[in-house]
């Protein structure tokens, strides 16, 4: 069996750390961009390296953006009274899609998962319960994923928030249990928003 060159090798390699790249998708990869033009290949260099470099955790919201706080956050139009709990910056763009919420919002970064060792320690929730003791929220909505992890995570959540006296609800479902919100059409979230529900 032929071995690449070293170089390609290390692509490949690169390539196939990412999530939901297998071997054949990373080899794909790596010979589409030796066959791409120059300017084209390092155009994406570039990006990867100005996105490292430039994007950061907005230091209110935990969000990634490129402007501390973000735009988001800094808002004046935003519904401040209501904020939406998420477990990844990437769940913040899925709501968004749907143009219906504008309120604000706080990233976990995370669910509780024991399996995995994270506890409610390792995620931001000390930095929520700063927020919330402000007093300008008046509803929380958890918009934590429909699995076993995000309904653990929003339990617990659920339950520390309460005595705040801070109404707490709960997206909808219409995202399937297992699903993840940045898998979920713009229609499936805004019927989830919609129809939240107080947590009893």
């Amino acid at each position: 069996m032929l071995d690449y060159p070293e170089p390609i090798a290390r692509l490949v390699t690169a390539l196939n750390r990412l999530p939901g790249i297998g071997p054949k998708t990373a080899q794909r990869l790596a010979f589409y961009l030796l066959r791409a033009p120059e300017e084209e290949a390092g155009a994406l260099a570039r990006a990867i390296v100005a996105a490292r470099k430039d994007i950061r955790y907005c230091s209110v919201c935990s969000n990634l953006t490129d402007i501390d706080p973000c735009r988001i956050c800094q808002d004046e139009e935003r519904d401040r009274s209501v904020m939406c709990v998420v477990e990844e910056p990437r769940d913040v763009l899925a709501l968004e899609r749907t143009g219906q919420y504008r309120g604000l919002y706080h990233v976990l970064m995370g669910a509780i998962s024991p399996i995995d060792g994270v506890g409610p320690e390792k995620l931001r929730i000390n930095e929520l319960l700063h927020r919330l003791q402000q007093g300008q929220v008046k509803e929380l909505v958890l918009a934590t994923n429909a699995d076993i992890e995000g309904e653990a995570t929003a339990l617990y959540l659920s339950r520390l928030v309460k005595p705040l006296g801070v109404r707490v609800t709960r997206l909808a479902h219409g995202i399937p249990v297992g699903g993840d919100l940045e898998y979920a059409d713009e229609v499936t979230l805004a019927r989830a928003l919609a129809g939240r529900q107080e947590i009893l």
